[in-house]
């Protein structure tokens, strides 16, 4: 609120203008209390208890949930700290695991496994991940909605029983390299919003390319190599099955599906950017509803308007026309008075 919101309007992101729907206690608590979008048969009773036309109660249902929908303001600010975070967080990633053996070597995740120390720099970069997440879980009412809102959801549960289970089963080592990838494509991901937000066009699809590269690589080649084949079969040369070898392997391809699933949506973009030569817009993103009565009716108040201004003016012309006709028909005498020929 205190920086992101300020520079939001420095760098011109302005907020869409939306019409209001007009209070209505009726529509407001069916609105919050059974549906946002009602079918045709409610809107069909809803218009009888309001006493309205049934296309004004679609329009203020339509207008209620434009309303609802995060502003472009809002959406530039959570952009903003999130990609503060995810650069920080990767960062660290990178200085605390750039001198340990197992970044390099894989095979070094399971040296002397479990009896592994735990540094406290491993500890402290635990602890700034675990507590991002958790926050995510505590603010999902108040962010940004996407559509893939229960992926979100399932992301993030998914992640804090992998934090946390890994550090107990002492699966340190392996729990660093799963969130240092992640964070790799996550950095690139928020600053293509932020430009996007801003209308910078060709920034914005330059680091859309790169974030879909980088995304690409990072959770669909290094992810499964570096972090599923390690814990699936490198583990099994050092210890037999336990509990938490089949619990931590769940996890490991829950998250991998949703890389797939997120994949798709990134490789459909990609295939509509080279085709169109633009960045289509987040497929995650709900957009506003366009109010297809309310421009029917200005359209015909325009062609209304424009017929009456074209009748005026053609009436004028004519009075105008036939008045000039009237006076040159006329023969003006030298004392002044006028007779018609």
């Amino acid at each position: 609120r205190t920086v992101a919101l300020p520079l939001s309007g420095k760098l011109g992101v302005r907020d869409k203008l939306r019409p209001k729907a007009q209070p209505n206690p009726v529509l407001e608590i069916f609105y919050t209390t059974r549906c946002k979008n009602p079918k045709e048969g409610e809107l069909i009773n809803l218009a009888k208890q309001c006493d309205l036309p049934v296309r004004s109660v679609e329009r203020w249902f339509r207008r209620r949930r434009n309303a609802a929908r995060p502003s472009l303001s809002k959406k530039f600010c959570e952009a903003c700290w999130r990609f503060i975070f995810y650069i920080i967080a990767f960062f660290t990633g990178l200085g605390v695991l750039y001198d340990k053996p197992w970044l390099w070597d894989h095979r070094e995740c399971w040296t002397g496994y479990p009896q592994q120390p735990l540094q406290p720099s491993l500890f402290w970069y635990y602890l700034l991940e675990l507590s991002f997440y958790c926050s995510l879980v505590f603010t999902l009412p108040f962010d940004v909605k996407r559509k893939d809102f229960k992926e979100q959801i399932v992301h993030h549960a998914a992640t804090i029983f992998l934090i946390s289970f890994s550090y107990c089963a002492n699966y340190i080592r392996i729990g660093t390299l799963v969130m240092v990838i992640h964070d790799a494509s996550d950095c690139i991901l928020e600053p293509t919003k932020i430009f996007n937000y801003m209308k910078w066009k060709k920034t914005c699809d330059c680091l859309f390319m790169i974030f879909s590269a980088v995304f690409l690589i990072s959770r669909l080649v290094i992810y499964p190599y570096t972090v599923l084949y390690n814990t699936y079969y490198y583990s099994m040369e050092i210890f037999q099955p336990f509990f938490g070898y089949y619990f931590v392997n769940v996890l490991l391809m829950t998250l991998q599906l949703l890389h797939v699933f997120w994949s798709c949506l990134i490789i459909r973009m990609v295939y509509k950017f080279i085709l169109q030569g633009t960045m289509e817009k987040d497929m995650r993103s709900d957009t506003d509803e366009s109010d297809k009565d309310e421009e029917t009716e200005k359209m015909k108040e325009k062609e209304k308007n424009g017929i009456t201004y074209f009748s005026n003016i053609t009436s004028t012309n004519c009075i105008q026309r036939n008045g000039a006709q009237q006076q040159n028909n006329r023969t003006h005498l030298t004392n002044g008075h006028a007779k018609d020929r």
